[in-house]
């Protein structure tokens, strides 16, 4: 309370003739409660500042394990009938082969349409892929709307939740489709796939992305060809919700037809999460009727104003997310690589939600491929993170071989965002991403090694690093070495230009380390 001066240094009762007077001296503006120093400032980078992540596991088969005495009464009661499936599955696909084959024999020119009267003796094999969804329960399947023609809408999209989906497709529509080359090796299935003059794709390759992308074009622009089909996704999900887009479908411009597919149940989630594919079989095979339900929405083209890949991409997903009653997110099929290796990694003994990061989404915010981010899941995990996939500072520390100074704690907190003494893979990953993005951040790497380096050499030993890094940071000698074998990539007992630069890149945060260390000698 201020006296009537409106003072707040003076005193509100008169001192009684004592020589002092306690004082509150109350400026908040002097000294501030603000965020620890950005160890990065020097780069630009700005404070770690993350979104919340979205509440939702899209791979999370929610049924893994059977539960319950209704669900075990039906196994039990199922068992005999299930072996008779069983018997009709292997005939359905032995006939499907075999028609196939006789198909595919003596014909050589792949490259064009399949001719009509080889089409078909294929549908011997379409009819047996009925049969095939038949033995899995799926008696009836319960259809909305109708397909368009090929002329009108050359390529069909779909969410994907099961292998159950494709089998549907190549029955109601025998199209192209696009597949990862290692179908082809399957087999029965692979011979089948071939039929159906499948684009073949190897996500992780550059040049096999751009020839998918063409032959989409080549075969959606001719009428000979069937439908074109394609997952956008990726990959299969829960079906609670739709991941991030694939653009392959949308780059060309053709007009699409949307097909959502829905798998109603109580007990028996039949989605291909975490669950095994003979487990899922098996639940198949032992349930009295599976549910599915197949919807072909409205025709989507490109906008005249906008024929852009990635918004006719936002506008077909928004129409059958709308469809599907769900939300669209930013995973991706990075995102189940990533929590598929945190698994292996924890040997199954951690929370696997903990590892999805939006990978879409760190990927064309911050320009990190899904192998990079893989990379800095092995070191995350060097630094021995918890049952609830975090880490704390020592663990952090010692995953580079570094001690306890005030460097290492402003370093530890630029990525403890929430400021809880722990840290996260997803911070750690987007925290590493945001150091490396920063315009100044290879020239500050060019810098740091032209400073280290050895006189007249573009070499830096391992006895140049210890001078450097013991001027100012407590490391002994054991530390010293295994933070020069972090940097030594090639293993040649040198640290050369390209293992410096190779070093940084896979672990950006060094970067810090190494400036105070030249601004220090200097």
């Amino acid at each position: 309370m201020a006296n009537s001066n409106g003072d707040l240094r003076t005193p509100l009762l008169p001192g009684g003739g004592r020589d002092s007077d306690v004082i509150l001296d109350i400026d908040c503006e002097r000294r501030p409660a603000g965020p620890p120093e950005n160890p990065f400032e020097f780069l630009g980078a700005p404070p770690l500042a993350l979104p919340r992540p979205i509440p939702v596991d899209p791979f999370r088969n929610h049924t893994p394990s059977i539960a319950g005495g209704y669900e075990w009464f039906k196994v039990v009661l199922c068992l005999p009938v299930a072996l008779a499936r069983l018997v009709l599955f292997g005939l359905a696909l032995a006939v499907g082969f075999l028609a196939t084959k006789l198909a595919l024999q003596g014909w050589k020119d792949k490259q064009s349409p399949m001719p009509r009267w080889r089409s078909r003796i294929m549908w011997v094999t379409r009819i047996s892929a009925r049969c095939i969804l038949f033995t899995f329960g799926y008696h009836w399947i319960k259809r909305i709307g109708r397909p368009a023609s090929r002329e009108v809408a050359p390529i069909v999209v779909a969410n994907h939740i099961s292998y159950i989906e494709p089998i549907f497709f190549f029955y109601e529509l025998f199209p192209t489709i696009v597949a990862s080359e290692s179908h082809d090796a399957l087999p029965f299935v692979g011979t089948i796939i071939r039929a159906m003059q499948v684009i073949y794709v190897d996500r992780f390759s550059a040049p096999s992305r751009k020839h998918a992308v063409s032959e989409i074009k080549r075969k959606a622009s001719c009428n000979g060809f069937p439908h074109v089909l394609l997952f956008p996704e990726g990959t299969t999900t829960n079906g609670r919700s739709l991941i991030s887009f694939q653009l392959g479908a949308f780059i060309h411009g053709f007009p699409l037809q949307p097909v959502v597919v829905r798998f109603p149940h109580v007990h028996f989630d039949q989605s291909w999460g975490n669950i095994s594919l003979m487990k899922l079989f098996f639940r198949m095979f032992t349930q009295f009727h599976n549910f599915m339900e197949v919807e072909y929405l409205p025709i989507i083209a490109p906008l005249e104003k906008q024929k852009n890949a990635v918004h006719f991409a936002e506008r077909t997903g928004y129409a059958m997310a709308s469809a599907l009653n769900v939300v669209q997110t930013s995973h991706s099929y990075g995102d189940l690589m990533l929590m598929t290796k945190a698994l292996e990694l924890a040997k199954d003994k951690c929370s696997t939600s903990n590892y999805m990061v939006e990978m879409a989404w760190v990927e064309s915010s911050f320009s990190i491929s899904t192998s990079e981010a893989m990379e800095l899941l092995d070191r995350f995990f060097s630094m021995h993170p918890d049952s609830n996939g975090r880490v704390k500072i020592h663990g952090f520390l010692s995953a580079f071989g570094l001690g306890l100074c005030p460097l290492f704690e402003k370093i530890f907190g630029y990525f403890d965002v929430e400021k809880e003494g722990a840290i996260t893979f997803r911070q750690f990953l987007i925290g590493s991403a945001q150091i490396r993005k920063q315009p100044l951040f290879w020239r500050a790497c060019e810098t740091a090694f032209n400073n280290c380096r050895e006189m007249n050499t573009d070499q830096i030993s391992e006895r140049r690093l210890g001078d450097i890094i013991q001027s100012i940071l407590p490391s002994t000698s054991e530390n010293l070495e295994h933070l020069f074998h972090i940097l030594d990539v090639d293993n040649d007992g040198l640290v050369s230009r390209d293992d410096f630069m190779t070093c940084l890149k896979k672990n950006p945060l060094l970067i810090a380390i190494v400036a105070a260390c030249m601004k220090h000698e200097s």
